[in-house]
């Protein structure tokens, strides 16, 4: 079987879950099928664990154009390249219609991985301006027309299916997310805390992610202002999606620090080693997200042996189990496609008091953390979700097949 993977992220330019999933299932998947990578961005290695991979950049024709035109006119250049193949299956928004034109064109089945969905993303018109509305109807077009779709969680099929309703629910499969416990471990070393400024023996709250309205930084920030003074808060946290979230977040940190000196704000794209290290040294890895379909990040913190508290939302409470591996906070959200808490006094009082219940227990951390890197190992491998992966592939080539 030839399977031609597209998608925006992949390495060594990976900033989300889309990306780490796309490359972890590449690596898994080529020892068993044919697999073949196109990915947007600049040339890379062309052999990935034996994936064939090709780069394509966007047309210079487009380069001053919008955001979401130049994410289209690249999905094109690469159609003529997914000749001959068994299956296409494309991964986010923007190789959903690579996929999607390059199954029509040479008469393959799509699959189409769900890692997000543009209703439950509004917040990204602040990005895109009409350029949302072009990914918004890429989706929904790839959607309608997929063989098969991959839900990264039960909670994101029903997403799905709310979302579009005239998709067919036979056609949405559930595979998770996965983390490899064999590269993410708990780590004893101390040099990447040193040279951020991190004290390692503090009690700690960390945040790893980007700042997105999804992500919910500024409720953790809100947060934060109810927890002790000597308690450290590290947020790895890259450049803001919009200048507007920007100073929210920056005016957000500057309140904390006005009353407290330990807010450790690193916004680079850290090795893995390092986010690793700062990952098991702290106490409790806090995901404050409104919307999450999986949240692989709180996987990575389980399998660094790291306590998790995170937002009872989307897939969230499929990964982390309440009172076992951490615990999960209650959410009333509105259902505009905003996400956001109905009450946000009240969220944020309940995600400071869920952090304190880990941080005044050290012990009952170190437990929580022990349970949550036991079920990342036990229920989240790469091996089986490439498993099911390929299940999906045969059953959407039937499917096809049945046209």
């Amino acid at each position: 079987m030839r399977v031609e993977i597209v998608t925006k992220e992949f390495p060594p330019t990976i900033y989300g879950g889309a990306g780490v999933h796309v490359a972890e299932l590449t690596r898994v998947l080529a020892s068993r099928v044919d697999v073949r990578v196109r990915a947007f961005g600049d040339p890379r290695p062309e052999d990935f664990h034996g994936a064939r991979v090709s780069s394509y950049g966007v047309p210079p024709e487009l380069s001053g154009a919008n955001a979401a035109v130049q994410t289209l006119g690249t999905d094109l250049t690469m159609l003529s390249d997914l000749a001959g193949a068994d299956v296409v299956h494309s991964h986010t928004w923007y190789a959903n219609m690579a996929g999607h034109l390059g199954g029509l064109l040479h008469a393959l089945p799509h699959v189409v991985s769900a890692h997000s969905l543009e209703p439950l993303r509004p917040w990204k018109a602040e990005q895109l301006g009409g350029g949302y509305a072009l990914s918004s109807w890429a989706e929904a077009t790839a959607y309608d027309g997929a063989a098969a779709i991959i839900a990264v969680s039960a909670g994101m099929r029903d997403d799905i299916l709310r979302s579009y309703p005239d998709v067919d629910p036979g056609k949405v499969h559930v595979v998770h997310n996965g983390v490899d416990v064999e590269v993410w471990q708990p780590q004893e070393g101390t040099g990447a805390l040193l040279q951020h400024g991190i004290d390692p023996d503090a009690r700690t709250v960390t945040f790893v992610g980007r700042v997105t309205r999804q992500k919910g930084l500024p409720y953790l920030l809100r947060a934060a202002a109810f927890l002790p003074e000597d308690v450290q808060l590290v947020l790895c946290a890259g450049a803001a999606d919009t200048a507007e979230l920007a100073a929210e977040v920056d005016a957000l940190i500057a309140g904390l620090r006005k009353s407290r000196g330990n807010v450790v704000v690193i916004d680079q794209m850290l090795p893995r080693q390092q986010v690793m290290e700062i990952l098991s040294h702290s106490t409790v890895f806090a995901c404050p997200s409104i919307y999450e379909p999986l949240g692989i990040v709180n996987l990575e913190a389980m399998a660094c042996s790291t306590a998790v508290v995170a937002t009872a939302t989307g897939g969230i409470p499929e990964v982390v189990s309440d009172g076992e591996t951490g615990y999960l906070v209650p959410i009333d959200q509105a259902t505009d496609g905003r996400g956001i808490p109905l009450d946000q006094d009240q969220f944020v009082g309940d995600f400071a008091d869920a952090l304190l219940r880990v941080l005044d227990d050290p012990a009952h951390a170190q437990e929580l953390g022990a349970a949550g890197r036991r079920r990342a190992a036990e229920h989240f491998s790469w091996e089986a979700i490439a498993d099911r992966t390929l299940e999906v592939y045969r059953a959407a080539q039937a499917a096809y097949s049945a046209r």
